[in-house]
C-alpha cells in the first residue's frame, strides 16, 4: 500500500474510532454494496429504458449531491 495511503486509512480509521481493519472491511463492503447498485441500475436501465435528467435530478435532490444531469458512466 502506497505510504500516502496508509497514513490516511490509519488517520480516518482513529478519527472513526476504530481499529484500521475495521476500517479497510468497512471500506470493502461499501465499495461492493456500490458495485452491485450499479449492477442493478444497469438492469434497470436496460429493461426500462435510462433515467431522465428528471429522475436524476429528483435522486440528486434526495441524496444531498449535485443534480449536474451528468450520467455515470458505465
Amino acid at each position: 500500500m502506497d505510504p500516502e495511503l496508509g497514513r490516511a486509512v490509519r488517520d480516518a480509521a482513529a478519527r472513526s474510532g476504530i481499529s484500521v481493519s475495521r476500517w479497510l472491511s468497512q471500506a470493502a463492503s461499501d465499495h461492493l454494496r456500490n458495485e452491485l447498485l450499479g449492477a442493478a441500475l444497469d438492469v434497470w436501465e436496460a429493461e426500462q429504458g435510462p433515467f431522465t435528467d428528471e429522475e436524476l435530478d429528483a435522486a440528486a435532490r434526495v441524496l444531498g449531491v449535485s443534480g449536474s444531469n451528468s450520467r455515470r458512466e458505465s
